[in-house]
């Protein structure tokens, strides 16, 4: 028999523990203390990537062969990013489109996003992973559906596989041309077969099932006014077939009222209902223009929404209630958005902007920071079928974390609640983020080697994708 192990791998001391965000009101923090979902001056202990223990400086906490003194900072889950498109960082802030509606956005970009490549698919992939991980996110997923080359979403995983981040690659597609009525140029769809045939050779050759893995695959047809009807039935029965996560965009603008009612006779979520997608199985991005009985169908079916803040704010649309379909129990997260409409990849910031957005809406009692973060960790975490592991830091949860570091200045003051004052006295960083209990930042800095290397090779490949060079 092998000797008793007698140290964990990590342990953190000195730290305001948030285990599982929740609690609303003024006195959210006395009831997370109370219910052990918080702890104020404690210590967390991680071991083979997952949360072994966590506990007040009162108790004894295990040996471990790395101690990290926290400081009286904070530590939360990992945040998870439910929806972007990474290769748009590609054409971040491209002049030609930034004042467009979303329709006149997409097809200013649509050509240019034709010269992807698996290059640059690398690189991007590599770019947004790490500027998520500064802002405290371990886990993203990624709606990849422009796909003028092959083999482009094998690029991505290898970019997370070489960092270490925790990824769900969702395997995107288009069939609609403009030639057919869509919006997108030809060079960019793919044909029905092409599309299904690749969709089993990822989940088949990348999606892990099992507990703690580091890469899944879901599938995930763009929109309705850019795929067929047929393959958005295809991709529900070989999702269904291979127990995999569906992702599309839905009721994200009121031109896509129009376009529905013109093209198939149906609302958005009537149509989507149609093809067989109201499933527990299913999230959906934005979601912003259904009515309250179709909120109510949906939540009912178990379909699970994200909201992406910034992104609607820049495009001048509307945002979903997030609370409303909350209330109905509706799983919602967070989502960063492409990097060319909401021209960040920035976690913390979308979660701020999701708290300001609901009491904009709704009065200042309509979100709080705890309500926030549950969103930006468990409720993303449902969203991506991953609850069980990751979204909260009790014990056998995934050893995904964040040290929080914000500026002395803005903290100043901020000394009867750190959650809300880390929320709401911003900006804020990862001084220390883990994923799968290894540090991919510490004191601050990135720790990936090679992004020296990768930040002017972006640079030249987003130079060739606006025709700059």
């Amino acid at each position: 028999m092998p000797p008793a192990q007698t140290h964990v791998d990590t342990l953190i001391t000195n730290a305001y523990i948030v285990l599982e965000a929740s609690g609303a009101g003024a006195d959210a923090q006395e009831q997370a203390l109370a219910a052990g979902r918080e702890i104020d001056g404690g210590w967390i202990a991680l071991d083979a990537g997952r949360v072994m223990s966590a506990g007040p400086s009162t108790q004894p906490a295990p040996a471990a062969r790395r101690v990290i003194d926290a400081g009286g900072r904070l530590v939360t889950p990992g945040l998870v990013n439910t929806h972007h498109h990474m290769y748009q960082n590609l054409t971040r802030a491209f002049a030609p489109a930034i004042n467009g509606t979303l329709f006149q956005w997409l097809t200013t970009l649509y050509p240019r996003w034709a010269a992807l490549d698996e290059e640059s698919t690398y690189l991007s992939t590599y770019v947004a992973c790490a500027e998520l991980l500064i802002s405290g996110c371990t886990t993203s997923s990624d709606h990849m559906y422009v796909h003028p080359k092959p083999n482009l979403i094998d690029a991505q995983i290898k970019a997370t596989t070489e960092i270490g981040f925790r990824f769900m690659a969702n395997r995107g597609s288009m069939t609609r041309s403009v030639e057919d009525g869509g919006l997108p140029p030809a060079s960019v769809v793919q044909d029905e077969d092409t599309i299904l045939s690749d969709s089993e050779r990822l989940i088949s050759t990348f999606h892990d099932p099992a507990p703690g893995a580091m890469t899944r695959v879901a599938l995930a047809p763009c929109s309705m006014f850019s795929v067929s009807e047929s393959i958005m039935r295809a991709t529900a029965e070989l999702a269904e077939k291979h127990d995999v996560r569906l992702h599309t965009h839905l009721a994200e603008d009121k031109d896509e009222d129009t376009y529905a009612l013109e093209v198939y006779g149906r609302r958005p979520v009537e149509y989507f209902e149609d093809v067989g997608w109201a499933t527990p199985r299913s999230w959906v991005a934005h979601y912003v223009y259904g009515n309250a009985e179709e909120n109510q169908r949906l939540a009912a079916a178990g379909v699970s929404a994200t909201q992406c803040p910034s992104s609607n704010m820049i495009l001048a649309g509307d945002t979903a209630d997030a609370q409303a379909l909350r209330s109905m129990g509706m799983p919602v997260g967070i989502g960063c958005d492409g990097s060319a409409s909401s021209d960040s990849a920035n976690l913390w910031m979308e979660t701020r902007g999701a708290m300001l957005l609901a009491r904009y809406r709704d009065g200042p009692s309509a979100m709080s920071a705890r309500e926030a973060l549950s969103m930006a960790t468990n409720g993303s975490a449902a969203n991506l079928g991953w609850v069980q592991e990751i979204g909260h830091l009790h014990p056998g949860a995934c050893a995904d974390l964040v040290i929080w570091e914000s500026s002395p200045l803005s903290q100043a003051g901020a000394l009867t609640d750190p959650v809300e004052g880390w929320l709401r006295s911003g900006p804020a960083s990862g001084w220390y983020v883990l994923v799968a209990g290894n540090p991919l930042v510490e004191s601050g800095e990135l720790k990936l080697r090679e992004l020296d290397d990768v930040l002017p090779r972006h640079a030249a490949a987003a130079a060739a994708m606006q025709g700059l060079n």
